[in-house]
Formats: structure tokens, sequence, C-alpha cells
């Protein structure tokens, strides 16, 4: 199965593009967007939807609220990265508390991520 594309998600991750939590705006709008390297948000990956892709880097961003440390969550979760991960995808999961009490290293951890899988840390 090819991970890039599922039509019949394509309409549903419009709308979650347009109903974004406060943590996805906060990280998208501050951050994300006008990271150098590019991400996309609500990017639709197989049979997944992923909050935050980047292509270059090969790295998935997941943003997880309160219902995801429910046990069936957990399970869903640990699924889908799986899934995500036999394409060669890297998955990163930040809470939502996270961003909202940390953003500045939330930051600093996600161009960390970046720049090491995109080979850009050498000095």
């Amino acid at each position: 199965m090819q991970y890039k594309g599922n039509p019949q998600l394509v309409p549903f991750a419009g709308v979650l593009r347009k109903n974004m939590t406060r943590q996805e705006k906060k990280l998208w709008y501050r951050f994300l967007s006008k990271y150098p390297v590019r991400f996309y948000r609500q990017k639709v990956l197989g049979k997944y939807i992923a909050d935050f892709y980047c292509a270059k880097a090969s790295l998935v961003i997941e943003l997880d609220g309160s219902q995801h440390y429910k046990y069936r969550e957990l399970e869903h979760d640990a699924e889908r990265t799986l899934f995500l991960e036999d394409y060669g995808l890297s998955v990163i999961r930040i809470s939502n508390y996270e961003v909202d009490s940390n953003f500045e290293g939330v930051c600093l951890y996600i161009d960390n991520i970046v720049k090491g899988r995109c080979g850009l840390n050498r000095e």
C-alpha cells in the first residue's frame, strides 16, 4: 500500500485543517509554517491523517490531547506509529500541555530532530 494518499480521507483532512486545535494553530502559525524545511498540516498518509508532516525529514509530528492517554487511544496510536514507521517515517508525539507550557522547548526539540534527520547538524 502506498502511504502518501487515500482519496477518501482528503475531504476530512480539509475539515481538520479548518478546525485545528488551539495547540495545532499555535505550533503551525508561530513555528512550522515559517520553518525553512517545509511542513504540511493534516497530511493524508495511507489510512491516517498526520497532524504535521515533513517529507524532507521523513517526520510526522502528532499533538496529543488528554484523550490520547486512555488505553484504547494508546493502542490506536501505537498501531498508527508502526504503520508510519514501516514506511521509514519517524513519529514524534508532543502533548498539548507541552505546547502550552514549554513552547520554546517544543520548537527547539522539533528543530533538532529535523536538522538531525536532514543532516543539517554538521558543524
